[in-house]
C-alpha cells in the first residue's frame, strides 16, 4: 500500500509545484504587461504630440510626413536585425535598453536648444521607431518561455488588451495634455512612461533571447525535436539574418504567406488611418476630431471585448484560435473597415467599428500565437521579419494612400486597400484548408495501413519498436 501511495503523493506534489510556478509566472507577466501598457500610453501620446510639435516647429505638413517616414524606416531596419540580437543577448536586456533609449532621446529633445530642434526630432524618430520594434519583437517572441506554451493565447490576449487601453488613453488625452500643460510637459510624461517600463523590466526575471534554446519550458513541443535541432544549427552557422529569417518562414506550411498577409493588412491599415480624418471632416467640418475619437474608442471596446472572450476560451479549452482564426478575422476586419466609410448612420457605423475592433483583436492573437509555435531559435527572426513587412506595408501604404486621397473618395481608397487584404486572406484560407485536408487524408491512409496484416513493412516497424 505504501508503494502505491508514494507515486500518488509525488504526483500531487508535482502538480502543486507546477500550479505554484504557473501562478508566479502569470503574476510576473501581469506586472510586465502593466509596464508595457504604461510605455504604450507614452508611445501613443507622443505619436500625437510629436506630430503636432513637428508641424508647429517647421510649419510644413511635409515635415510631418518625413518624420513618420524616418520612424517607419527605423522600425523596418530594426526588424531585420532583431532576430540576430535575440540570438546573442537576452530578451530582458533588449527590452530594458529599448525603453532606456526611448526615455533618453525624449530627454535630449526636452533639453535641445532651438537651433538643434530639427536634429533632435530626427533622432527621436529614429530611436522611437527602432526601439519600439525591438521591444515588441523581444516581448512577443519570448512569451512561450515566460508563461509556457499552453498559456500563449492568454498572455498574447492580455498584452494586446493592455496596448489597446493605452492607445485609447494616449489618443484621448494627447490633445488635452498638450493644450493644458504644453509640449515640454507632454514630453516629460512620455519620458516617465518609458522609465517606468524600464524599471518594471529590470525588476522582473524575464526568460527568452540568446536563442532561447535552454529556456523553453519542459514539455514544450515547439522547441524540441530534430527539426528544432536543425534549425538551431542553421541559426548558429549563419551569421546573417537573411538565411535564418527565410528558414523561419519555411519552417511551417503557409508561414510565409501568413507574414505576407500581415504586410498587406498593414497596407490596408494605412488607408483607414489616413482616410478617417478626411471622412470625419466631411461629416462635421467644424469639429472633425469628434468622429475620429469616437470611432477609435468604440474600436478599442470591440478589441478589448474580443480579448476577454479569447482569454476565457483559451482557459476553458487550452487551445488558441489558430491560423484559420487569423484568416477569417482578417476578412471580417477588412470588410468592416470598408463598410465604416460607406455612409451608414452613426449608430450602424458604431456597430461596424465594434466588429472591426473585435476582428482586429482576434487576428492579432491568432497571428502572434501561430508565430510562437516556431522553435525558439527561429522565433525572433520570424517576428523581426514580420515587423519589417508590417512597417514596409504601412509605410508604402501611407505614401500611395495620401496620393490617392487627393483624387478618389475615402470609400474607394479604403475599399481597394482592404480589398487587397481580403483577396490575400482568401488565398491564405484556401492554403490552410488544403494543408489540413492533406493531413486528414494522410492520417486515414495511415490508419488503413495499420489495419492490413499483409503489409509487413508497417507491422515490422511496430515490432521493432517493441
Amino acid at each position: 500500500m505504501g508503494s502505491a501511495d508514494g507515486p500518488k503523493a509525488d504526483e500531487t506534489d508535482g502538480d502543486t509545484r507546477k500550479a505554484r510556478d504557473t501562478a508566479v509566472s502569470e503574476r510576473r507577466f501581469r506586472f510586465l504587461v502593466a509596464g508595457y501598457a504604461v510605455s504604450s500610453y507614452g508611445t501613443f501620446l507622443n505619436m500625437v504630440a510629436l506630430n503636432l510639435f513637428v508641424y508647429e516647429t517647421t510649419g510644413r505638413a511635409l515635415a510631418m510626413g518625413l518624420f513618420m517616414a524616418v520612424r517607419l524606416a527605423s522600425g523596418f531596419v530594426a526588424g531585420l536585425v532583431v532576430g540576430g540580437l535575440l540570438a546573442r543577448f537576452s530578451a530582458k536586456s533588449i527590452m530594458l535598453w529599448a525603453n532606456v533609449g526611448q526615455g533618453a532621446v525624449m530627454l535630449v529633445l526636452i533639453l535641445a536648444p532651438d537651433g538643434m530642434l530639427t536634429g533632435a526630432l530626427m533622432a527621436v524618430s529614429v530611436v522611437i521607431g527602432a526601439c519600439g520594434t525591438l521591444f515588441m519583437v523581444a516581448l512577443r517572441s519570448s512569451i512561450p518561455e515566460m508563461v509556457g506554451e499552453d498559456r500563449r493565447a492568454w498572455a498574447n490576449s492580455l498584452s494586446i488588451t493592455g496596448r489597446s487601453l493605452a492607445m485609447v488613453a494616449g489618443f484621448a488625452s494627447a490633445g488635452v495634455v498638450v493644450s493644458l500643460v504644453g509640449y515640454t510637459a507632454a514630453f516629460l510624461v512620455d519620458m516617465a512612461t518609458f522609465v517606468a517600463c524600464a524599471v518594471t523590466v529590470a525588476l522582473l526575471p524575464i526568460a527568452g533571447g540568446k536563442g532561447a534554446g535552454g529556456s523553453a519550458p519542459e514539455g514544450s513541443g515547439s522547441s524540441g525535436g530534430s527539426g528544432a535541432g536543425k534549425d538551431a544549427s542553421a541559426a548558429k552557422s549563419g551569421r546573417r539574418w537573411r538565411p535564418v529569417a527565410f528558414l523561419a518562414l519555411a519552417a511551417a506550411p503557409g508561414m510565409g504567406l501568413m507574414v505576407a498577409l500581415r504586410g498587406v493588412d498593414a497596407f490596408g491599415s494605412s488607408s483607414h488611418n489616413a482616410a478617417l480624418p478626411i471622412y470625419s471632416t466631411s461629416l462635421d467640418a467644424s469639429n472633425p476630431a469628434v468622429f475620429v475619437s469616437a470611432f477609435w474608442c468604440v474600436w478599442a471596446l470591440g478589441n478589448i471585448g474580443a480579448q476577454q472572450v479569447i482569454q476565457r476560451y483559451a482557459q476553458r479549452t487550452g487551445r488558441s484560435v489558430g491560423a484559420l482564426g487569423f484568416g477569417y478575422g482578417t476578412v471580417v476586419m477588412s470588410a468592416a473597415f470598408i463598410a465604416a466609410f460607406a455612409g451608414f448612420p452613426l449608430a450602424v457605423t458604431a456597430v461596424i467599428a465594434l466588429i472591426a475592433g473585435a476582428a482586429d483583436g482576434l487576428t492579432e492573437v491568432a497571428y502572434t500565437s501561430h508565430l510562437q509555435t516556431l522553435p525558439a531559435t527561429l522565433r525572433g527572426h520570424a517576428f523581426g521579419l514580420s515587423a519589417t513587412f508590417e512597417n514596409l506595408g504601412f509605410g508604402v501604404g501611407m505614401i500611395l494612400v495620401a496620393a490617392a486621397l487627393d483624387r478618389f473618395s475615402p470609400l474607394a481608397v479604403v475599399g481597394w486597400s482592404h480589398g487587397a487584404a481580403i483577396v490575400v486572406a482568401v488565398v491564405f484560407l484556401l492554403r490552410v484548408a488544403g494543408v489540413r485536408r492533406a493531413e486528414r487524408t494522410g492520417l486515414r491512409k495511415e490508419e488503413a495501413v495499420e489495419g492490413r496484416p499483409d503489409r509487413g513493412d508497417r507491422d515490422g516497424a511496430e515490432v521493432s519498436r517493441g
